[in-house]
């Protein structure tokens, strides 16, 4: 099973939140927008459990994909409490009650497949943005996290690539679902995220960082100019791999997902 060699790599590789000197935090570094990402860092990662939940739902008879996303939300948890680690550090909370919201599993996908791409698009756009915080980070500890999480979610998104290649390999008609949820993702100019999308409007995360805070102030403070584009341009060149198509703009996402409902 692949989920056997994921879980072996983890286990030689992987680095451990116990590694980390929460007591080396340089304080006089810490800036009041390094404690605003890392609120909405904990609040988007703390949706792991929700989202394992629901993988177990939708995928009850895959074994080798419910035991990667075992693996996979044993990492998303470790996420979750290392911003949290490095927030009691500078004596900053997060309000218990917002995290307990984000709970509730998500319901299944309009595919498994569609479900899937939906996490590739999670886990690539992480992965740009905790690296390119992490290069704005003065405070070296909060540096070091950022960039330990965007690895695990470059590697994320690699298995749930494969997991999705191999989906769409014996269900072939889901693959007009996947295109839609490419096109959902990456046909306006703000950067979407699941946690964004469905958990945003609990009345128990009002007054309070969600990760849409962070992606906004990304965009405000960090990004380049053209760094939306550039990012929506890679998730498109991953999903042109995934059904060897031509990808690169929306109007040729548009046009693939009309033959593919035509064929």
């Amino acid at each position: 099973m692949h989920s056997y060699d994921v879980f072996t790599q983890y286990e030689r590789n992987h680095w451990k939140l116990t590694d980390i000197d929460f007591s080396a935090v340089d304080k006089d570094k810490v800036k009041p927008e390094y404690v605003t990402i890392a609120k909405s860092a904990v609040m988007g990662e703390s949706n792991v459990i929700a989202a394992v939940h629901g993988f177990l739902n939708e995928f009850v008879d895959d074994y080798d994909f419910s035991t990667f996303a075992v693996v996979w939300g044993n990492q998303e948890v470790q996420h979750h409490y290392m911003f949290k680690a490095w927030l009691d550090a500078i004596g900053e909370k997060v309000d218990d009650a917002a995290v307990v919201a984000m709970r509730a599993p998500y319901d299944p996908g309009i595919t498994p497949s569609a479900t899937l791409a939906t996490n590739i698009i999670s886990e690539l756009t992480v992965n740009h943005i905790y690296r390119r915080v992490a290069g704005a980070v003065d405070e070296p500890v909060l540096h070091t996290l950022l960039l330990n999480a965007s690895r695990d979610e470059a590697g994320h998104a690699r298995e749930f690539i494969h997991y999705c290649k191999e989906r769409l390999l014996r269900h072939p008609e889901e693959t007009a679902s996947v295109l839609e949820t490419l096109y959902v993702y990456t046909s306006d100019k703000r950067i979407k995220h699941p946690v964004g999308i469905f958990k945003s409007e609990l009345t128990e995360l009002e007054d309070h960082e969600t990760i849409d805070t962070a992606f906004e102030l990304f965009l405000e403070s960090i990004a380049d100019a053209d760094e939306l584009l550039e990012l929506q341009g890679k998730i498109r060149k991953v999903f042109g791999g995934i059904v060897n198509m031509d990808l690169s703009s929306n109007g040729k996402v548009r046009r693939a997902l009309a033959e593919v409902i035509a064929a």
